[in-house]
């Protein structure tokens, strides 16, 4: 079945927005939609899994911990992350939607 990641994107994001676009085993592809919208203020993300995100449109900044390091990203960017290295968003486009593909890989076989 055919999808298109730019369709079906709402007109309002009260919330951060985040769709499975499919899964199988140990991987998991998801739509993240974010508007201005950002990670809670302590908050870091600390998964079990590996993450390459790839940023399609808008523009993001993220924190990371172990080093600590700031990244801004703009379309078209990749990254990288290890299960375990912690990571929030700090920032996201406030005037333009934020559509993320994110690729996640457990480390466990199915």
């Amino acid at each position: 079945m055919i999808k298109n990641i730019f369709s079906n994107i709402p007109t309002r994001l009260t919330e951060e927005l985040v769709e499975t676009l499919a899964a199988s085993g140990n991987c998991r592809v998801e739509r993240i939609l974010s508007l201005g919208h950002t990670s809670p203020q302590d908050f870091w993300y600390d998964q079990s899994e590996d993450e390459w995100i790839l940023l399609v449109t808008g523009g993001a900044t993220l924190e990371l911990q172990d080093p600590d390091t700031e990244i801004t990203l703009i379309p078209g960017d990749t990254l990288f992350l290890p299960a375990g290295r912690k990571h929030r968003v700090s920032w996201t486009d406030p005037d333009c939607v934020s559509t993320w593909i994110a690729v996640f890989i457990s480390k466990e076989h199915s």
